[in-house]
C-alpha cells in the first residue's frame, strides 16, 4: 500500500496548520513567494495571484449534476434525459457535463452522449447501484458508433433489466471501475460499426460481446467470457482473458500488467465531505483493484484541491498549483493564456466531465517538472488556432531523475487538433520524464468537422517519448502529418496501439519522408536498444487521393532488444496502400489485400 503522501509544498503556515509567530514563518513565506516568481519569470508568464480558496464541500459549478437516493427516480430521469438530448449528437459543442451519484440505489436509465461523464461517488463501485442501463448507443448516427467519442462511465454498479448493457464507443472513451451484473455489449444496436474503446479495473459477471469492435483494449478486468473480435483485441492482466491466438482470432493476451496506476476519483463520506482517492502504484498484477477489498491508495481531502469554475483563468489555476494545491477542473471549456505548471511531487490535475483546455497564443496547455508522481487525468486538450509547439509536456527537456518508485502518469486524456475549428500544434504529447505511465490516450488530428484540411489543422507528431522505461496502455494516435509516434527512450513498452494515417495528403510529393513514400505511424529511433510492443495496428484511408502510398507503418532498428508482437496493417475499403508492415517486412495492404498480419518482428 502506498504510504501517506508527504506534502513538501509551499503553503502559508497560517492557511491550515494553526497560528505561528510571524518571525518563525518569514523564511517559509519568502520561499513560497520566490519560487513561483522564478518559475513564472522563466516561463514568460505573469506572476500568480494569491492562492484561491479551497473547501471540503465545494461548489462544483453549473455543469455538475449530483444525485442522491432521496431524490425521486422521475426527477433524476428527467435530468439524465435532458443532458442526453443536448449531448447525443453534440460532437463539437462547448457544453460539458458530469453526472455524479451519491452512494445508494437508483432505478434509472442513463444514456451517455458526447462530452459527458457519469460516475459514482462511493469508495467502491458497489456503493452506487444502478438498477437500469448505463448506455452508449448510436441512434444519432444511423447505428454507426465509429464517431462515439469523448464520454466516460466510472465507479458504478449496473444491473441491466434485460441482462445486457450496451457500451458502443470508439476512441476517447472509457469504462473504469465498473461492476456490470450481466453481459456487456460493445457494439451498437443492430450490430453497426464501432471502432475502439478502453475497459479497466472492472468486473463483468457475464460475457463481454465485442461484436463489430474493430479494436479494443481491456486491462485488469474480470469477466465471465469474451466473444468475437475484428482486427485487434488486447488483454493485459485479465484473469479470464481468451488465450493468445493472434491473428485467428485476433487476440493478444498478456497475463500480468507490469506496472499501473489507476485514475484518481472523487468520493463523498458519511459526513458529506468530498475527497479524492489516489490508487497506489501496482506491479505485476491481474484483476481489478477493488474486488477482494479496498483499492490500495491514499485518500486526499477535497481542501487539498482548488476546484475550478468554467470562467477561471490560467493565472488563477497556476496560483493554486504554485501554492501546492491540486486542481479539480470542473466541466467547461477553459482558454489558457499561460501554461498550467505542475511543479510539486504527487500533484494532481484531475478533470471532470471532459473538461477541456484550449491553449491560446501558441502556449503549451500543461507541463510538469521532473518530479515524482505528477498526474494528469480526465481532460480534453483542444489545440488553439495559433500553433503550439506542444500541447502537454511531462518533464522538462533533459529530465534525468529516476521515478520508478513513484512515476508520473497520464490517464484518460484526449488531444484534438481541429474539428471544432482550426487548431494547430507541432507535437501533441512530449514525455521527457523517465518511467511515465500512459493509460487510455487518444491523440487525434481531426478528419471531419470544421477547420479540417491539409494546410488548416496542421500537426506533425502525436507522441514523442524521450524518457526511458515509459509504458503505454491503450494508445491511439491518428492522422498526424509526419511520424505519428516517435520513441527515443530505452525500455519503452506499448500494450495496444491503434492508428490511422492521415486521410488527406493531396499528392505523394506532399507526404514524403525524404526519399521514402509517407511516414511511419510508430517509429523506434535507431539509437534505441530495448523496446517492446504488443497488439499494434495501422490503417490507411487516403480518400483525397487514393493513389497515395505509405512505404511502411512501423519502423524500428534491427536489434534483438527491440521486439514487436502481433502487428497488422489495414487498407480501409482498399482506399490507398501501405506497402510493408514494419521496415521491409510484411506484405502490402491495398485494394487487393485489405488486411495484413505479422505475428512477430523480428
Amino acid at each position: 500500500m502506498r504510504p501517506a503522501r508527504v506534502r513538501t509544498r509551499h503553503r502559508l503556515p497560517w492557511g491550515r496548520g494553526g497560528p505561528l509567530a510571524l518571525w518563525a514563518v518569514l523564511p517559509v513565506v519568502a520561499a513560497a513567494l520566490v519560487a513561483p516568481t522564478m518559475t513564472a519569470q522563466a516561463s514568460g508568464t505573469s506572476l500568480p495571484h494569491a492562492r484561491p480558496a479551497t473547501s471540503d464541500t465545494p461548489d462544483f459549478g453549473p455543469n455538475v449534476k449530483i444525485f442522491d437516493p432521496s431524490m425521486s427516480s422521475s426527477s433524476i430521469q428527467s435530468t439524465l434525459d435532458s443532458v442526453f438530448n443536448q449531448q447525443q449528437s453534440n460532437q463539437f459543442g462547448t457544453q460539458r457535463d458530469a453526472l455524479l451519484f451519491k452512494p445508494g440505489t437508483y432505478n434509472v436509465q442513463a444514456s451517455i452522449g458526447f462530452n459527458t461523464q457519469i460516475a459514482g461517488l462511493g469508495l467502491s463501485p458497489d456503493d452506487v447501484q444502478i438498477n437500469g442501463y448505463v448506455t452508449s448507443d448510436a441512434g444519432w448516427n444511423n447505428g454507426n458508433a465509429t464517431q462515439n467519442f469523448w464520454r466516460e462511465a466510472e465507479n458504478l454498479s449496473v444491473t441491466p433489466p434485460s441482462g445486457t448493457d450496451t457500451w458502443a464507443v470508439s476512441q476517447g472513451a472509457s469504462l473504469r471501475r465498473m461492476d456490470v451484473h450481466g453481459e456487456l455489449k460493445l457494439d451498437p444496436s443492430g450490430d453497426g460499426w464501432s471502432s475502439g474503446g478502453f475497459l479497466s479495473d472492472s468486473r463483468v459477471s457475464g460475457q463481454v460481446f465485442s461484436g463489430s469492435q474493430q479494436q479494443w483494449m481491456t486491462r485488469n478486468t474480470d469477466f465471465g467470457s469474451w466473444s468475437n473480435g475484428v482486427w485487434n483485441q488486447v488483454f493485459v492482466g485479465d484473469p479470464n482473458a481468451p488465450a493468445q491466438s493472434f491473428p485467428n482470432p485476433t487476440y493478444t493476451t498478456v497475463a500480468q500488467t507490469p506496472v499501473s496506476r489507476e485514475k484518481p476519483f472523487p468520493y463523498i463520506d458519511a459526513s458529506g465531505n468530498y475527497h479524492v482517492y489516489v490508487p497506489s502504484l501496482r506491479t505485476n498484477t491481474a484483476g481489478a483493484t477493488w474486488i477482494n477489498g479496498s483499492t490500495p491508495g491514499t485518500s486526499l481531502p477535497m481542501h487539498d484541491f482548488y476546484v475550478t469554475q468554467p470562467n477561471d483563468s490560467a493565472e488563477t489555476m497556476n496560483a493554486a498549483l504554485a501554492a501546492g494545491d491540486d486542481l479539480l477542473i470542473t466541466p467547461g471549456v477553459y482558454h489558457l493564456d499561460q501554461t498550467l505548471q505542475i511543479t510539486h511531487p504527487d500533484q494532481l490535475v484531475l478533470g471532470m466531465g471532459l473538461a477541456t483546455l484550449v491553449p491560446d497564443n501558441g502556449v503549451t496547455a500543461v507541463s510538469t517538472a521532473d518530479v515524482n508522481g505528477a498526474q494528469i487525468d480526465g481532460l480534453l486538450i483542444d489545440a488553439g488556432s495559433t500553433n503550439s509547439a506542444s500541447l502537454v509536456q511531462m518533464g522538462q527537456s533533459g529530465s534525468s531523475a529516476d521515478h520508478s518508485a513513484d512515476p508520473q502518469s497520464i490517464e484518460d486524456v484526449y488531444f484534438r487538433i481541429g474539428g471544432d475549428g482550426v487548431g494547430k500544434a507541432t507535437d501533441s504529447l512530449v514525455i521527457n520524464s523517465h518511467d511515465t505511465i500512459g493509460d487510455n490516450l487518444w491523440l487525434w488530428r481531426a478528419d471531419h468537422g470544421s477547420g479540417v484540411g491539409w494546410t488548416s489543422n496542421t500537426a506533425d507528431t502525436g507522441l514523442i517519448v524521450n524518457g526511458d522505461n515509459v509504458t503505454m496502455y491503450g494508445l491511439a494516435v491518428e492522422h498526424y502529418q509526419k511520424t505519428e509516434v516517435l520513441w527515443n527512450g530505452n525500455g519503452g513498452r506499448t500494450y495496444f496501439f491503434q492508428n490511422e494515417n492521415p486521410y488527406d495528403p493531396p499528392d505523394q510529393s506532399s507526404w514524403m519522408n525524404g526519399g521514402t513514400n509517407g511516414y511511419p505511424a510508430y517509429e523506434v529511433a535507431n539509437n534505441v536498444t530495448s523496446h517492446q510492443a504488443w497488439g499494434v495496428g495501422s490503417y490507411c484511408y487516403f480518400n483525397v487521393n487514393r493513389a497515395i502510398v505509405n512505404d511502411h507503418a512501423f519502423q524500428a532498428p534491427n536489434t534483438s532488444g527491440v521486439v514487436f508482437h502481433d502487428l497488422l496493417t489495414v487498407s480501409l475499403g482498399g482506399v490507398g496502400t501501405i506497402n510493408h508492415v514494419i521496415n521491409a517486412s510484411g506484405g502490402a495492404a491495398n485494394s487487393t489485400t485489405n488486411n495484413v498480419y505479422l505475428a512477430n518482428y523480428p
